[in-house]
């Protein structure tokens, strides 16, 4: 028996969860995989049911759970909470706790979805990268931080960006096995020139880079890679990064491939165990409307099956189904075409699942 915990999170969380939890149970049945199915608060819904953003309990069925599935938390409801209370902090908690420092992030275009892309085809057709990003270190956990009244009166806000040797080793090691078995092309971003933490960061991924000598190496300021996502995509195959920059640029990418409504991910500790989830927000201005993209988290879904669970027949089966379903020229409202169908979320897993069963 695999255990799998699902937390819904906030807005178009639960929308989206539903139909990825359908196509679950459907591989769940079809290849006799014997995952079991929990539930938990997190974000914005937990700090409403318990009073905080990460429940104890929460934890507790995290670290006995094979897997994670995560909608999304946050939203303007809880904008006024004081700030450890918001709902981000549940999932900054989570990751921290679980040790979840690897985040896996891949931008793939459909070829069905081309047109959707903010650039020209012939920029995006094709595209698939998988953006590395280190999760629970740098300036989103250093310390000291804070806001705090100088001797003049004037506020000041203060954070620290900080990365020990090792927290670098072990999100290298895992961007370098990435890039193994993909084209052996791995980009490092940093901010070298500027921040010395980053110093540090090029210092032990050129290190690392002994150990696999097949791989191809390259070093690119943060500034610059951002641009040339934009200019020369397919030229990346694996980058890795820190957690701010991580942030940043995986957003970006997911917009190359049409929508961010696309794209799932998956954060891993040490053991291959993980809380997978789409990169997209909870999304409050359409939640309730049944018109959100469901498809990076069915796709988050497939990572999980691939990565924790290890059936890769079904993560596949779920892959090929998305296509399928594109293929057929259904989309939800973030993908849609001239010459499409446009969809809800509901229709949109109807539609997953059926091509699942076939």
């Amino acid at each position: 028996m695999k255990k799998v915990l699902i937390l819904p999170g906030d807005n178009i969380g639960p929308e989206i969860v539903t139909q990825a939890v359908r196509v679950l149970e459907a591989v769940n049945t079809q290849f006799d995989l014997g995952i079991e199915l929990d539930y938990a608060h997190l974000g914005g819904a937990a700090l409403d049911a318990e009073g905080v953003p990460c429940p104890q309990s929460t934890l507790d069925k995290a670290r006995s759970a094979d897997a994670i599935l995560l909608g999304a938390v946050g939203g303007p409801k809880w904008d006024d909470v004081e700030r450890h209370l918001r709902p981000e902090k549940g999932l900054l908690t989570i990751r921290s706790e679980l040790d979840l420092f690897g985040n896996l992030r891949p931008a793939i275009m459909y070829p069905q979805l081309a047109h959707a892309s903010s650039l020209k085809p012939e920029f995006v057709s094709g595209l698939d990268i998988l953006i590395v990003r280190e999760l629970v270190g740098g300036i989103y956990f250093g310390e000291p931080r804070g806001i705090r009244t100088l001797e003049d009166g004037q506020r000041e806000g203060y954070n620290t960006y900080q990365y020990s040797e090792s927290e670098i080793q072990r999100i290298g090691k895992m961007a370098f096995e990435a890039a193994m078995v993909r084209n052996k092309r791995l980009c490092s971003v940093d901010k070298a020139n500027v921040l010395e933490a980053t110093v540090l960061w090029r210092e032990v991924i050129s290190e690392l880079a002994t150990d696999y000598p097949e791989v191809e190496l390259s070093h690119m300021y943060v500034d610059n890679a951002a641009m040339q996502l934009v200019r020369q995509p397919k030229q990346f195959d694996v980058l890795v990064t820190g957690n701010m920059f991580g942030d940043i640029l995986s957003d970006t990418a997911a917009m190359l491939t049409g929508s961010i409504g696309m794209l799932p991910s998956a954060s891993l500790d040490k053991s291959g165990r993980g809380m997978y989830e789409p990169c997209h927000g909870s999304a409050p201005d359409i939640a309730g409307q049944g018109v959100a993209n469901p498809l990076a988290t069915i796709l988050s879904v497939a990572m999980m099956l691939r990565y924790s669970l290890s059936a890769p027949e079904a993560s596949v089966a779920i892959e090929q189904a998305v296509s399928r379903v594109l293929d057929q020229g259904l989309r939800t409202a973030d993908i849609f075409t001239e010459g499409s169908t446009e969809v809800g979320t509901v229709e949109m897993g109807d539609a997953v699942v059926a091509a699942i069963k076939k």
